[in-house]
């Protein structure tokens, strides 16, 4: 795993694969995979494909905070039961979720893109700025935390 990330990087690489045909969630845990270098199966990306448009098309949670939740799990999750560890990933969760409200508006898909076609420019360029949001958000806190742990 690196420690030394770029996060201009990060965010630049999370927004031209989103572009380039990767949805908000799964953009979101391709860039953080592979700029921290992790050891992480592509089924992670995979797993993370039925959250864009708001699980699905549900205009739930944006998939960019959930993807970005997920890579907090990866870094800061549990995996094995009754593992406190778990309270430091609620911690930094609710830190992101706050983070992504103050920067993108709200956490619901439907509230985010209200107005916008599913497939037209005007809600590409949304979700374009909010998946650099998340991205840049989430590389933040994951490299805090990390360079807490060393100290």
């Amino acid at each position: 795993m690196k420690r030394n990330v770029n996060i201009d990087e990060v965010e630049k690489t999370a927004v031209e694969i989103f572009n380039s045909g990767f949805a908000c969630s799964e953009s979101v845990i391709y860039a953080i995979k592979k700029h921290f270098e992790l050891e992480l199966s592509d089924d992670a990306i995979a797993m993370s494909s039925g959250f864009p448009w708001g699980l699905g098309g549900g205009g739930c949670i944006c998939g960019a905070l959930a993807g970005g939740t997920m890579c907090l799990g990866y870094f800061f999750g549990r995996r094995v039961p009754n593992d406190p560890k778990i309270k430091k990933c609620f911690e930094l969760s609710k830190e992101f979720h706050d983070y992504f409200i103050k920067n993108c508006g709200a956490s619901c898909c439907r509230v985010l893109s209200r107005g916008m076609e599913k497939e037209s420019p005007e809600r590409k360029a949304k979700c374009t700025k909010i998946v650099s949001t998340a991205t840049r958000g989430v590389a933040e806190i994951i490299l805090r935390e990390l360079n807490n742990q060393e100290k």
